[in-house]
């Protein structure tokens, strides 16, 4: 076990809080092999009814992975990454599969590593402090931990702009995009969780009674757009589309995409592809893992990370530095299935 992550029960209740505040509860390898163990000791346990999944202090959910340590181990040779990936995703395929209900707080910032936690849940209650994203690529990086199942599988094509755009929505939002069914008011929250931990088999009741209003979701105004604009064929397809569109939200997403990874826009529309036509979510993690054992030791990653996390100047230098200058046979290599022995796999049982 360790300290950042707290593992307890409370009542008929299994407790998960995330707690690494300094670094935005970031996941790391142990925080990961922690939670699993738990919720596999929990699973068949009639003594625990649901889990509770949480984050101390007030900074948010959780932010994502160790990205830092992503970066140093693919700077060499991508072993301790590809640990941090393998288990990673089969905590997240567990929270999919399980068998309880899951209550996810998404209080604060939920990106990344914090949706593979979140979206898997049975329930996934916002506040007005939540902000969304999936951010990779702006580093290089790729949709992950779920990202091909659950951004393909959202209403039109909202789930392809996010991924492509690395857009943050707040709690309304992610209402209107299912990635939350809940809004309850941050100051309500602590009055929530206690009522569950003394009724955990009332939680629908509960959801019900502490529901708040959420707003409208800003979204709304722009789905048709979005499903008109981000419909196409290809990445290329997409920006022809939006400069031909030339609205001022047109422009904007094309501001957007210009500062992000061509390898990785590319690798996410053809993710989100292959994603929406997986049979299972273990199937999508194969996947996804195949493309993270790669993805983490190529330039682009390296150099997001750089310009992104370590120097911050904001001015990666991708390669290839143009959309159209990814090959078909870059993203064949990239996605391609690993050696048997290196391929990812669930949890026995699960």
């Amino acid at each position: 076990m360790t300290d950042d992550v707290l593992i307890r029960t409370e009542g008929k209740v299994g407790r998960i809080t995330l707690n690494r505040p300094q670094a935005l509860h970031a996941l790391n390898t142990g925080m990961c092999r922690a939670m699993t163990e738990a919720l596999l000791g929990w699973k068949d346990d009639p003594a625990v009814e649901l889990v509770l999944l949480d984050h101390s202090g007030e900074r948010g959910f959780c932010a994502g992975g160790d990205i830092r340590m992503l970066a140093d181990s693919g700077a060499g040779d991508g072993r301790e990454a590809c640990e941090f990936f393998f288990i990673e995703y089969r905590l997240n395929h567990l929270l999919f599969e399980y068998p309880k209900p899951v209550v996810t707080i998404m209080d604060g910032v939920t990106m990344g590593g914090g949706v593979g936690l979140a979206a898997p849940s049975r329930y996934r209650v916002a506040t007005e402090r939540t902000t969304y994203a999936m951010p990779e690529t702006g580093i290089g990086l790729f949709p992950d931990v779920g990202g091909g199942w659950f951004l393909s599988r959202m209403p039109g094509h909202i789930g392809l702009w996010l991924a492509l755009t690395g857009a943050r929505v707040k709690a309304a939002d992610c209402e209107l995009i299912g990635m939350a069914t809940d809004f309850i008011e941050s100051s309500r929250i602590a009055d929530f969780k206690a009522a569950l931990i003394a009724d955990p088999a009332a939680v629908e009741t509960l959801l019900t009674q502490f529901e708040g209003d959420a707003g409208r979701p800003p979204l709304a105004q722009h789905q048709d757009e979005i499903d008109r604009l981000f419909g196409g064929e290809s990445v290329e397809a997409i920006l022809s589309a939006l400069q031909a569109a030339d609205t001022d939200w047109a422009r904007d997403q094309l501001k957007v995409m210009a500062t992000k990874s061509p390898q990785t826009l590319k690798v996410a529309y053809r993710q989100l592809k292959l994603g929406t036509e997986a049979k299972t979510f273990a199937d999508n993690m194969v996947m996804e893992y195949r493309i993270g054992a790669r993805v983490v030791r190529k330039h682009d990653f390296i150099e997001g990370v750089r310009a992104v996390i370590v120097d911050k100047d904001n001015a990666p230098k991708w390669s290839p530095a143009t959309v159209s200058g990814v090959s078909e046979a870059l993203l064949d290599e990239i996605f391609a299935p690993l050696p048997s022995a290196q391929e990812w796999s669930p949890l026995t049982g699960v």
